[in-house]
Parts: C-alpha cells; structure tokens; sequence
C-alpha cells in the first residue's frame, strides 16, 4: 500500500515556499512604491535626527569636492582621535551630512528600532481579523507552517 505522507509532505513544502515568495514580493512592493528620492530624503532626515550636520555645497570648491564622494554612502575618516563621518547627497539637497561616531551610532540605533517597529508591525497586521475562521483550514499540526501557534 503507498503512504500518502509524500505527496502531502510536498504540498506542505511548497505551501511553505508559496507564502515565503508572497512575503517577499510584499516587502518589495512596499519598498518599491517609495521613489529613490523619498528613500534619500527619509534617510536624511534620519541623519539629521542623530545629530548630523548639514553642509550645503554652495561654492564651486565645496561642488568639486562633493563630485568626487560616492553618493548616499557613508565615509569614515579618522584623524588623530577624532573619528567623524561623512554622507554625500548631490542629488537631493546637494549637501554633505558631517557626524560624530557618537551621531554615526545614533543613526544606527534609530534604523534598528525602525527595523524592529517594522517587524513588529507586520506581524500584528498578520492576525488582525477577529471574525477570521482558523478551524475552517483544517487541523493545525506540527509541520504546517502557518496559522495560530506557528
């Protein structure tokens, strides 16, 4: 007699694979309806937040000197003892953001509680829907993958 154990223990794995790609293409979509440009200016304001300062390039020396920083990336220059960090923006504000490594770990902590708020927000939007029949899709057993108590 052959089990059925296979072709249910795939369903599950592809079920599993199934919501997993549905997630992903969510946080994409999500991601993918905030243009480059707000993306940058909600980083800065970030920057700003932690304590950065910002430089505008406003003469011909301080545009050359921005020209040549990779954009919207950090730079770490220590001299001496002094460790301070640079992100240039010649698209949005045409500027250079200028912080200490206490703003440059500010900064950091700030996107890591945003991190976690996010997280923490998707998962209570998961089950929000009081009048949701669980019990409708069957029993909930080990191996399923989703649900209440997964």
């Amino acid at each position: 007699m052959m089990s059925n154990a296979g072709p249910f223990a795939r369903r599950r794995k592809w079920v599993r694979r199934a919501i997993a790609s549905a997630s992903l293409i969510g946080i994409l979509g999500l991601a993918a309806c905030e243009t480059p440009q707000e993306r940058v200016t909600n980083k800065e304001d970030r920057l700003a937040a932690a304590g950065f300062l910002v430089r505008p390039a406003n003469t011909p020396q301080r545009q050359a000197m921005l020209s040549t920083l990779p954009p919207h990336r950090f730079l770490r220059r220590v001299h001496g003892d002094k460790v301070t960090y640079v992100y240039s923006d010649p698209l949005v504000c045409d500027c250079l953001y200028v912080g200490t490594e206490q703003a440059y770990n500010h900064y950091r902590l700030l996107m890591e509680q945003e991190r976690i708020a996010n997280e923490q927000e998707m998962a209570a939007e998961e089950y929000n829907d009081a009048a949701w029949n669980w019990g409708a899709w069957g029993p909930w057993g080990p191996g399923w993958g989703f649900g209440p108590g997964w």
